[in-house]
């Protein structure tokens, strides 16, 4: 007899993000008086946009409300990605911050829960082409050459799920791990980790719907397992080192503690 469960029934959506009507506070992990580093949630778009021109909220807004001044955006998160993004508090700092990034001087760190297990450790060098938007990108080369993407990952903790998600395996196995890309492609991590076939729990683009669903259904997440959780460079001014570390949102450890259902 197989010890294998049925699928759980569907649980109550949670409300997007975009959709709340209470404004949304931003944890600011480290303030000074040129620099600003926040806790951005997912689901959250960075600045305003042709794109979403019904989104209530950006973090560009908040924060600039929050601490009353202009802040200026030196690097891009993605909207359902959370974590650690930098803000500068003038244009000459953000100038500074800007080549920072270009001369690969940032270092970042992401956290992920991915399908199967990915074990050990490694480099992932496969270039990729640019992923283009038909609105935005229109007037973009769609035959420019693929970019060199480079990314380091480790597996953190793997867990074996009791639960049937796909109709070839009986129970489900998933993966958190630690991802350092050294190079950074539009959605370079989700595409490095669907490169590998471990593609990343909530991944809408480039993930597989059956997991995403099982992880909306059993556990009521409802976003993209992906996080910026660290983040170090030179302060742009004092040339002293910052150091930013936010612990896992607790949706990541979902799947890891109650394995038993």
């Amino acid at each position: 007899m197989s010890d294998t469960k049925p699928l759980p029934a569907a649980k109550p959506e949670v409300l997007p993000l975009a959709q709340q009507n209470e404004r949304p506070f931003l944890p600011i992990v480290y303030q000074d008086e040129h620099i600003a580093v926040i806790d951005k949630p997912a689901g959250l778009l960075v600045h305003r946009t042709m794109l979403a021109r019904r989104e209530k909220w950006f973090a560009m807004q908040l924060l600039r409300d929050q601490i009353g001044q202009h802040v200026f955006p030196v690097h891009r998160l993605d909207r359902p990605t959370s974590g650690l993004m930098v803000f500068a508090l003038s244009a000459e700092v953000a100038t500074a911050m800007g080549q920072l990034f270009a001369e690969q001087r940032v270092n970042k760190v992401y956290h992920a829960v991915v399908r199967g297990y990915l074990l050990g450790e490694g480099r992932i060098d496969y270039p990729l082409k640019e992923e283009l938007d038909a609105i935005a990108d229109k007037m973009a080369d769609a035959n420019k050459a693929a970019q060199s993407a480079i990314t380091d990952y480790s597996c953190v903790q793997q867990v074996e799920l009791p639960y049937a998600v796909s109709k070839r395996h009986a129970t489900s196995r998933y993966s958190l791990v630690r991802l350092a890309p050294q190079t950074g492609r539009k959605h370079q991590l989700r595409r490095h980790m669907a490169h590998l076939r471990h593609p990343i729990v909530g991944d809408t683009n480039h993930g597989d719907g059956r997991h995403n669903n099982f992880f909306r259904q059993h556990f009521n997440i409802h976003r993209l397992l992906l996080a910026a959780t660290e983040l170090s460079f030179p302060h742009p001014v004092t040339q002293q080192l910052v150091h930013c570390r936010i612990p896992l949102p607790e949706e990541f450890s979902a799947a890891f503690q109650r394995n038993n259902g």
